[in-house]
This record gives structure tokens, C-alpha cells and sequence, in this order.
């Protein structure tokens, strides 16, 4: 039998020869990877020993761009696994996982607390007035300083030890959490039997239910998971009550069963983890530390946007339960409403008040459909044109499109993997197989969208689902449109209150009446959508978002406020009873349910990269909001000026300067949340 480790026989230390440089991921194999991962960890040590111990001065080609030369057998290695643990994973990839989590918090701790090679940067930092470097070099050397000063590079040995094992110790937390959250979903399925069963629900959802029990060996029955594509229609529809509160109950309480998947002792132990960290780097609290390095800066101006919005969105919320409830009575109910009704009787109500469902509408939005809407829509802002080409993929659903710019050259490519499976991980997001870069050559992007749709013949999405579909190919053409020569700063590598603009921005072009005449046709005639029906989804699309933003700012306030403690006594031994707290403190709706309830808050407990973050989709939506306005104030969404502007200040420019700076350059001023309020109807437009 060969050894994997030595190069000729592993695919993923081999050069590659696939179109585009693609990843061979058809030969690759789980035991490819620690092998692999042992080479480029030895690999990208030596450079970084080579560089630090430069007996030459320091200067900005031979640390810092020495340092993004570096690692680039770690990239590939690592950006390939990451696909695979997301997208596509098994219990040999979910193993190595959790071993390579703590290896790789290891591996970086060991080059962010180098004190030679941070006394390199410390001295061309303190000098960068008289280094004469570009803008996008000043950025880049401020961004390398600050990130090895937060990773404890100025903290003594006994500092950086300690700092090292609670990185090292977290690392493993967010893997370990969110596989049990995935497990916990693989595990629990509701079958439906009887035609009482499926009372209620249309065709489109009785398709996905039947697709879903037939790829888990179900044959002719239905089955509806607690992934979010799959239960929201489910309550949305279904008249029986006790099955809707039965997978909301499930769906609620991923990673809170009291078994081996129970994450509540690691959320704990992550926040406890979290505050020792922060302290031993000189803040206050976990908030004060991740804010430190955010648009938001502070705890206090994250609260003051989130009360902002809150006021007006929870009394709303409460009008709209006392209408809901008024009908449960007028339709002879004599309960409560609940969280579990809330969507039943909202989608009853609209139907009501606006004369349109769900079910009238998801006809015209097939899956395809709206791929070639998202591709329009850049095409008519960017000139970008997209192209099916046949490349290596990790799963045979996976599609591949070739990126060109007006000119016809080469852009990048852009994968799509849209469809739910047990093998996924809930959610959706965007990733990359490779980030664009210009140092050292001119290296394309590889970009990755992956969701959670139902899978039909055909697929049929909700307005949500096709919303989802925009927001997260906003991402990925902030990855292909990324235009940088240094990577720490391409693409997504921005600040975290920063990213979700590029995202929730282009999500504003999908309810436009000009792009929904055009692709939103009928899945089996391919009649466009009829006049009145498309003024009617304008006219509802503020319909029960009340409900949407308190299920938002709940959980953006519990993540906040969790990681906002100033002593460890106050601390919270259950996580329960904090969140229980909360919601008391908020006067939280009892009909509404947080968005992402602490077990499950992959945001916030899986790595933590939205940890004390969470808010960021609001911060970032007062820039969107207002950045669409720019468009409108032209009269043309699709203003070539405007969407240059766009594209060169905020697509294409990474992170190469300061967000302020850069959404000034696109508008000419920072935004109010003025224009998010009239978005999502809380004030008059």
C-alpha cells in the first residue's frame, strides 16, 4: 500500500492539473488530509523561521510581504478540508476535525506570539510614516500588527502560554459544538404517514417532505427536518397543531437534549474561556475585545442601534400577535397563540389583508430561475457574464460557472451547492476554494455559495429562500470582483460589521419590479408573473418582518450581553437561565421565539466568528438600506456611475482601507438608521 504522506501519492501535495487549478476532489480521500496538513504545517514553520530570524533589518518585502507569500500548501490543504467539513462531511472528515482544530489554534498561536517576528512588524509599524508604502501596504501592515498584538504577540511567556491553551482549548469547543448541533439534526426526522398528516401543506412542500424521506430510505412516506428550509414551510401550512409544536420543539432545542450532543456545559465553558482571554489582553470583557477591532468599536454603540431598532419593532410585533390572536377567536380557537402558530396564522393573515400565499407565489420563483436573476443582476451592475463549465466538485449536486469580466477575461469561478442533505451542515454561507491575489502572480478566485434549499422537480423557492440565494451571491462577488494584491486583505477579509454589506445590499435588487418581470415565470407555463401578483409581493414584502427583526435583535442582544460581563461571577452557570433573563429584561414577546437560541447559535458558539458579533447584519444593514438610496436617487437601479462606484469602493476593494473610509468614497457620507427603519416599515417612507 502507498503512503499517503509522500507527495506522488497524495492528490492534495500534488500540482495540480485540473481546469482552473480546481481541487481534485474526485481522488481525494479523508486519510489524504493529516498527512497533508503535517507537511504544510511543517512547511509554512520554516518560512515563518526563515523570516523572523532574517538577520537583514526588517522591511516591508522581506516580513510582511514575505509572510503573505507564505503558507500556500496550508491554503489549499486547508481551504479544501473546510469544504468538505461543511458541505459534504463524514465521520472520518468529522474526526479529523476535531483533531485538527487545537493543531491548527496550535500552529497559529505559534507564529502570532513569535516575539522576533513580531518585533519585525513592531518596528516597521512605528516607522510605516517613513516607509513610503502604498495605501493597500499601510493597511495591510496596520492589519498584521493588530492582529498579532490581539493574539497576545506583546504578552510576556507565562501570558502567551496561557493565551495559547485558551485558544487551543476554545478551538476544540467550536468544533466539538458544532457537530453536535449537526448530529443532532442528522438524528431527528418527522415522518409523516397519513394524508392527516400532511393536511395543509401544498404540493411544494408535500414534494420536498417525500424528496427528503426518500434520500434517508423512507420510501412513501414524508419526513420534514429541523433544518430552517425545511420546517418554516411546515409551520407555515400545516393545520395540525400538535405536529407544528412538535418540530418546533425539535427544531428549538438542537443541542439541548441532555445527551452527548448537549452543548450547554460548552457554551459555558467557551464564555468563561472567552472573558479569561480578553482579560489577559487588557479588556474589560469579551465585548470590549472583539468590538475593539469593529466598525461598531464599542458594546454601548452596538446597544444604542439595537434599542434603536427595538422599540419600534416590538410594540409592532405585539400589534400584529393581537391581530393573529383575534383570529385564532374568530376562527373559533380558544388557545393562545404560540410560537409554533405564529407563521400558520401570519400566512393566513396575509392571504387576508395582502391576497397572496405562499403557495401563490413559489411558482413563479423556480430555483433556476432566480441562479439566472442573481447572474443578471451582476451582469447589468458589473458586466460580469457567467458560463457552466465541467470541473472537479465535492458532491454531484454541485454546480460550476466560469467568471468573465466585460472585457472577456477571466474572473474566477463560482460554485454553487444549493440543495439540503444530511451530510450538510444547516445554513447557509459563502466560502472560497481559493482567494484572489496579485502578489506573486496573478491568482484567480474559486468561490463558494453553499444553502439548504429542499430539493424538487423542480425547486421551488419561498421570497426568504430567494432572498437567501441574493444575499449570499452578494458574497461571493465580493470574492470574485476582489481586486488586491495582498491576501489578508482580499475578498471577505474585512471586518466582520463590514462584510455583510456587499451581501444584504444586493438583496435589495431581487424585489425590484424590473427583475421580477423578468425572471420570475411560471415553472410550468413560463408566463411571466401576472401584474397583480407581482404589486401584490411588492406591496407585502413588509409583511410580518416585525416578527422577523425581534427574532433578530433577541438573539443579537443575548450574544451581545452574554459576552458583556465585567466580573466572572456573573457569569452564567446555565445558559438557560441567562437566556430566560434576557428575554425578561427585553419583554420579549412570548409568541416569538429567538432566531437562534444559544444550543444551536453556530454564529457565536461554532469558531465564534460573529462572537459579540451578531449584531453586524443590523450595522451593516443601515449602510445597505442606504446605499441602495443611492441607486434610487438616480432613477436606475442599475446606474453605471453608481454601481462603478459601488464596485471600485466597496466589491473590489477588500479590505485595503478603513470601511468608513471606504463606504464615504461610494456615498459620500456615513448613513442613520433612518433609511433602515422606512426598509423595514417601523417609520413612514
Amino acid at each position: 500500500m502507498t503512503n499517503p504522506q509522500l507527495a506522488s501519492d497524495n492528490p492534495l501535495l500534488a500540482s495540480w492539473s485540473t481546469p482552473f487549478g480546481v481541487v481534485p476532489f474526485g481522488v481525494i480521500r479523508p486519510e489524504h488530509f493529516p498527512p497533508a496538513f503535517a507537511r504544510a504545517f511543517a512547511e509554512h514553520e520554516a518560512e515563518v523561521k526563515a523570516i523572523a530570524d532574517n538577520p537583514a533589518p526588517a522591511s516591508f518585502d522581506n516580513t510582511i510581504a514575505a509572510l503573505e507569500l507564505g503558507g500556500r500548501t496550508l491554503s489549499r490543504v486547508e481551504d479544501a478540508f473546510n469544504v468538505l467539513a461543511g458541505a459534504d462531511t463524514n465521520d472520518a472528515i468529522m474526526a479529523i476535525e476535531r483533531e485538527l482544530s487545537p493543531k491548527m489554534a496550535r500552529h497559529w498561536n505559534a507564529i502570532r506570539m513569535n516575539a522576533a517576528l513580531f518585533s519585525r512588524i513592531d518596528a516597521l509599524f512605528k516607522r510605516r510614516a517613513e516607509l513610503q508604502l502604498t495605501p493597500e501596504q499601510a493597511r495591510v501592515l496596520e492589519r498584521y500588527h493588530t492582529i498579532f498584538r490581539r493574539n497576545g504577540a506583546a504578552l510576556d511567556v507565562a501570558g502567551k502560554q496561557k493565551l495559547a491553551a485558551l485558544s487551543e482549548r476554545l478551538a476544540a469547543l467550536g468544533t466539538a459544538f458544532s457537530q453536535n448541533v449537526l448530529k443532532d439534526e442528522q438524528d431527528y426526522t418527522l415522518v409523516l404517514e397519513s394524508e392527516q398528516d400532511l393536511s395543509g401543506l401544498p404540493d411544494f412542500v408535500r414534494a420536498a417532505a417525500h424528496a427528503a424521506a426518500e434520500e434517508r430510505g423512507i420510501a412513501g412516506k414524508y419526513v420534514i427536518t429541523t433544518s430552517r428550509s425545511s420546517v418554516e414551510p411546515f409551520l407555515q401550512f400545516s393545520s395540525r397543531r400538535d405536529l407544528r409544536e412538535k418540530i418546533f420543539r425539535a427544531w428549538m432545542t438542537r443541542g439541548e437534549g441532555g445527551g452527548a450532543t448537549d452543548n450547554s456545559e460548552i457554551i459555558v465553558e467557551t464564555v468563561r474561556l472567552r472573558a479569561e482571554r480578553a482579560k489577559l489582553l487588557g479588556y474589560a470583557t469579551f465585548a470590549d475585545f472583539r468590538l475593539d477591532d469593529a466598525m461598531a468599536k464599542t458594546p454601548a454603540a452596538v446597544r444604542a442601534l439595537l434599542e434603536r431598532v427595538w422599540a419600534p419593532a416590538s410594540e409592532r410585533a405585539k400589534a400584529d400577535r393581537d391581530e393573529l390572536q383575534a383570529l385564532i377567536a374568530e376562527e373559533g380557537g380558544n388557545f393562545r397563540l404560540a410560537p409554533w402558530d405564529w407563521r400558520y396564522y401570519a400566512e393566513k393573515l396575509r392571504k387576508r389583508k395582502a391576497d397572496i400565499d405562499e403557495a401563490t407565489v413559489k411558482p413563479y420563483l423556480p430555483l433556476e430561475q432566480m441562479i439566472a436573476a442573481a447572474f443578471d443582476t451582476a451582469t447589468r451592475l458589473f458586466g460580469l457574464t457567467f458560463t457552466r463549465v465541467e470541473v472537479p466538485v465535492w458532491h454531484a449536486d454541485v454546480r460550476a460557472w466560469e467568471v468573465r469580466d466585460p472585457a472577456g477575461r477571466h474572473v474566477g469561478l463560482f460554485f454553487g451547492d444549493y440543495f439540503a442533505r444530511p451530510s450538510k451542515h444547516s445554513g447557509a454561507w459563502m466560502t472560497s476554494l481559493r482567494e484572489q491575489r496579485k502578489l506573486g502572480g496573478d491568482v484567480r478566485p474559486l468561490i463558494v455559495n453553499v444553502m439548504n434549499f429542499n430539493k424538487g422537480e423542480p425547486t421551488l423557492l419561498s421570497i426568504e429562500d430567494a432572498r437567501t440565494l441574493f444575499h449570499e451571491f452578494g458574497h461571493a462577488l465580493h470574492g470574485l470582483l476582489s481586486d488586491v494584491t495582498y491576501p489578508l486583505v482580499a475578498g471577505t477579509s474585512v471586518l466582520t460589521d463590514w462584510v455583510e454589506l456587499p451581501s444584504q445590499l444586493y438583496e435589495h435588487w431581487l424585489e425590484q419590479p424590473q427583475v421580477l418581470r423578468r425572471f420570475a415565470k411560471h415553472v410550468q407555463t413560463g408566463e411571466p408573473i401576472p401584474e397583480t401578483l407581482l404589486q401584490k409581493l411588492i406591496a407585502a414584502r413588509k409583511f410580518d418582518r416585525a416578527r422577523e427583526t425581534v427574532e433578530y435583535l433577541a438573539s443579537a442582544f443575548f450574544d451581545l450581553d452574554l459576552h458583556n460581563r465585567r466580573t466572572p461571577d456573573s457569569l452564567p452557570a446555565a445558559v438557560k437561565d441567562f437566556e430566560r433573563a434576557e428575554l425578561s429584561r427585553l419583554q420579549m414577546p412570548e409568541e416569538i421565539a429567538m432566531r437562534h437560541r444559544a444550543p444551536h447559535f453556530g454564529h457565536v458558539f461554532s469558531g465564534g466568528g460573529y462572537a459579540s458579533a451578531y449584531y453586524s447584519y443590523l450595522w451593516s444593514e443601515v449602510l445597505d438600506a442606504d446605499a441602495f438610496n443611492a441607486f434610487e436617487e438616480t432613477g436606475n437601479i442599475f446606474d453605471p456611475a453608481t454601481a462603478k462606484k459601488l464596485k471600485d469602493h466597496v466589491y473590489a476593494a477588500g479590505g485595503t482601507r478603513d470601511p468608513e473610509e471606504l463606504y464615504k468614497a461610494f456615498r459620500g457620507r456615513l448613513p442613520t438608521p433612518d433609511a433602515l427603519l422606512k426598509k423595514r416599515g417601523f417609520v413612514a417612507a
